[in-house]
């Protein structure tokens, strides 16, 4: 059949080529109107409970994860010129477009008792600032609020905050680059008139880096990756006619590729822009095998065509079914539930399935228009160091068989022992490295603001108009009680909420004395209960508290909010503090009055993290079974699936076993390592035993013979094939995120493994198992 598949393209060739190149300029205007994805990537199911829970608090209170902070320390805030710059910054936050507000010490309210109109006033504490005698007096009424204190400032380390909050609609957009820029430019002036430095953090500003790096890093890998196969395929075949079109069969690979992002809807996040670099690397290796044995079939026939149709017919059949168990390494993804990895596994199957085609069509039809190839195109066939080389490895498969096993057993033991070492934590910066002004900025709110990453506690009281008035104290003095055991944990900030509202609101009525900085009990709830009732509807009036404070109650005044900052503590440490702020709960709300929910962004990053890793270790075995299948029903022999089975499993063991001892952590971007390689290496697999079934027959099916003619004919592709996939997985090492950097260093040191267990341990198992026995 391959034979006449062969023939079919060479005389079709015109038509076929036309053809492709046609659905190549469409593909290509589909692949220029992909978009990048400005949003964390959905990694949780829709119908997750977690993921409903947090959809609705952002319905009913809005979206957590829209404010950035500026920080620093500074001992001189408070002298004239230095507020005055800080004031300055302040207002030119609040004329950036995007900006919906800013909440800092210059803008900072005091709460006043008016007993005419019986309502708090709030009244701007340095609106009126215009020496440093007026600052002072300001000053001493600010720090008099302990409302602020722990918030806006801390006490004991003269560090300030500034919190800005950006319009949600600006941040699922390609503005917010221009936004964040906008607002980091006003800081850097405010960084030189302070003379200290400005720390900048929050979940916006984070998200926004991610993604322009994301779009950086995408070109520059992809060129990488062209330019270093290009640099391998011309040293290897001496032909720039021959490497320009492998690159071409690449090209049309990633522009049909990125295409698919555009047509599925997606868009590019941290996995699908790894996606045409992908693309480059398994592609070259399809044209390295169909041209390595063109070559090899022309030096037999000296015929060009004749040679292509060989070419065609004997790996036709193994790159189809190489490029098969590739893409199923990839497309096992897409039977996770997390979304993120769905896109990348459809996009990344298909796109390695589409170079196939491309290949089996572009490589036998321009092969056919170019000359026959030159003698110095072939001499890398006979290779001194090469045949040196499997000469060695022959020896040894045939002499140390015993050393070879005792060897494997000794690595796999220490893998293992590796292996218990193994520790699954995720972190929200996980991939960004440690010297990074971004996570070191992070690190300064953590130690002087115990952290920025978003936590929501609901608390449903299951009745409307449960937090109206006076009824509601009670509920309230729970959830001070609450704050109180949150604000003693160690990388908990102190939380706001109406309680908090309530005791700034007790302290304006007994005239501003800190001492009664306090919850409204019932002797004095009647008097402060009067400024606390929201206004009758057409009356007019605005009640301070309730203005400030609208956002943390529900429109039916049955849920109300507890907002926490925490440090980013990963997903080993988070589910230990929830349980411990969930225990504190359930002693104070009765679960048949109340229904208390936990939520916000970090819920859902470590609900997130766990569906990630749960689906890729499934994945795992998906790919197992599938490959598997695809093994049994090439080779039809259970023998030789033991044998194509047990050289793919020892190098994830190992790989498992390395991140054990080093110290590396499963998490989201390290977990795909295993599903990624597994394809990749079982390619090696693949076309050792085809080319060993092959031979088999013109050895009179004597075992011993076939493994050395084997090892020959078919370890000098794969070595080039190993060499380019290494080179391009390792320019994923110059990557700015540590998951990428690890994709990269943990894919080679599977796939260095896969290709020596694969041409050492494979035909030892081959000989065991078969001996000179018939095949």
């Amino acid at each position: 059949m391959w034979t006449r598949l062969g023939r079919w393209v060479l005389k079709y060739r015109s038509g076929l080529l036309i053809a492709l190149a046609i659905i190549t300029v469409l593909m290509g205007w589909f692949a220029s109107q992909v978009k990048l994805s400005y949003e964390f990537a959905k990694a949780i199911p829709s119908d997750n409970p977690k993921y409903k829970d947090y959809q609705q608090f952002r319905k009913v209170f809005g979206d957590d994860g829209n404010l950035m902070v500026i920080g620093f320390q500074s001992d001189h805030l408070f002298e004239f010129p230095a507020f005055q710059s800080y004031r300055t910054l302040a207002a030119e936050l609040k004329n950036v477009e995007g900006v919906s507000g800013v909440l800092s010490i210059p803008g900072a309210v005091n709460l006043v008792r008016n007993d005419e109109s019986e309502r708090l006033q709030a009244v701007p504490i340095f609106e009126n600032v215009q020496n440093q005698q007026s600052l002072d007096s300001a000053a001493s009424v600010f720090f008099n609020l302990p409302f602020y204190q722990n918030r806006l400032y801390h006490p004991q380390n003269n560090a300030y905050l500034m919190v800005v909050s950006i319009q949600p609609q600006v941040l699922a957009d390609k503005g917010r680059t221009q936004v964040i820029s906008n607002i980091q430019q006003q800081i850097q002036q405010f960084e030189k008139q302070l003379g200290a430095e400005v720390h900048v953090s929050g979940l916006p500003l984070i998200r926004t880096v991610v993604a322009d790096r994301i779009q950086g890093e995408m070109k520059v890998f992809l060129l990488a990756s062209v330019l270093l196969s290009a640099l391998i395929l011309f040293w290897f075949f001496r032909s720039f006619s021959t490497m320009l079109l492998s690159m071409g069969v690449v090209a049309v690979g990633v522009i049909w590729t990125v295409a698919l992002i555009h047509l599925f809807g997606y868009q590019i996040t941290l996995l699908t822009a790894l996606i045409p670099s992908l693309v480059v690397i398994i592609g070259i290796p399809n044209c390295i095998y169909f041209i390595n044995k063109y070559h090899v079939a022309f030096l037999e026939k000296q015929n060009k065509t004749d040679a292509i149709v060989e070419m065609v017919s004997k790996m036709g059949i193994v790159t189809l079914f190489c490029n098969i168990v590739a893409g199923i390494g990839f497309a096992v993804f897409a039977l996770t539930e997390s979304a993120i990895l769905k896109e990348f596994g459809a996009v990344a199957g298909l796109g390695i399935l589409f170079i196939f085609v491309v290949s089996f069509i572009m490589l036998p039809a321009i092969l056919s228009y170019l000359p026959a190839p030159r003698n110095r195109e072939l001499k890398y066939l006979e290779s001194k160091i090469i045949t040196s080389l499997f000469q060695t490895i022959q020896g040894w498969v045939f002499n140390k068989q015993k050393w070879i096993i005792g060897i494997t057993l000794g690595v796999l033991a220490f893998s293992v022992a590796g292996i218990f070492k193994l520790k699954t934590v995720g972190f929200i910066v996980d991939d960004l490295p440690k010297g990074d002004v971004i996570y070191r900025d992070l690190r300064f709110f953590e130690k002087h603001f115990k952290g920025v990453m978003p936590l929501e506690i609901l608390v449903d009281a299951k009745k409307k108009n449960s937090y109206t008035g006076l009824r509601a104290l009670p509920i309230f003095e729970k959830i001070d009680s609450l704050s109180a055991f949150i604000a003693q944990q160690e990388n908990m900030s102190k939380p706001l909420s109406v309680a908090e509202g309530l005791k700034f609101a007790k302290q304006a009525f007994y005239e501003g004395d800190s001492l009664q900085y306090l919850m409204p009990n019932s002797f004095d709830g009647a008097f402060v209960g009067s400024y606390l009732r929201p206004p009758k509807k057409g009356s007019g009036k605005t009640n301070a508290l309730e203005t400030m404070l609208q956002s943390f109650i529900d429109s039916s005044r049955q849920i109300t909010r507890i907002s926490v900052n925490m440090a980013d503590v990963g997903t080993a440490k988070l589910p230990g503090m929830i349980e411990r702020i969930k225990t504190k709960t359930d002693a104070l709300f009765d679960t048949a009055k109340y229904q208390v929910t936990f939520t916000g962004t970090s819920i859902t990053f470590q609900e997130g993290s766990r569906f990630i890793i749960n689906g890729l270790t499934e994945s795992i075995l998906w790919a197992f079974l599938l490959i598997a299948l695809c093994m049994l029903y090439l080779f039809r022999s259970a023998r030789i699936l033991f044998c194509s089975l047990i050289p793919n499993v020892i190098p994830l063991l190992i790989t498992a076993g390395v991140m054990g001892w080093v110290g590396l952590p499963l998490k989201p971007s390290t977990v795909l390592v295993f599903s990624v390689a597994l394809g990749i290496a079982v390619d090696i697999t693949i076309r050792f035993l085809v080319n060993y079934k092959q031979e088999l027959p013109m050895h009179q099916f004597r075992v011993a013979d076939t493994v050395k003619a084997t090892i020959h004919h078919t370890g000098l592709s794969i070595l080039y094939t190993t060499g380019v996939l290494i080179a391009g997985f390792i320019i994923f090492c110059l990557s700015n995120f540590g998951g990428t950097i690890a994709l990269g260093w943990l894919t080679s040191l599977t796939l260095v493994t896969a290709t020596c267990t694969n041409l050492i341990l494979l035909p030892v198992l081959l000989l065991y198992l078969g001996g000179n026995k018939r095949g």
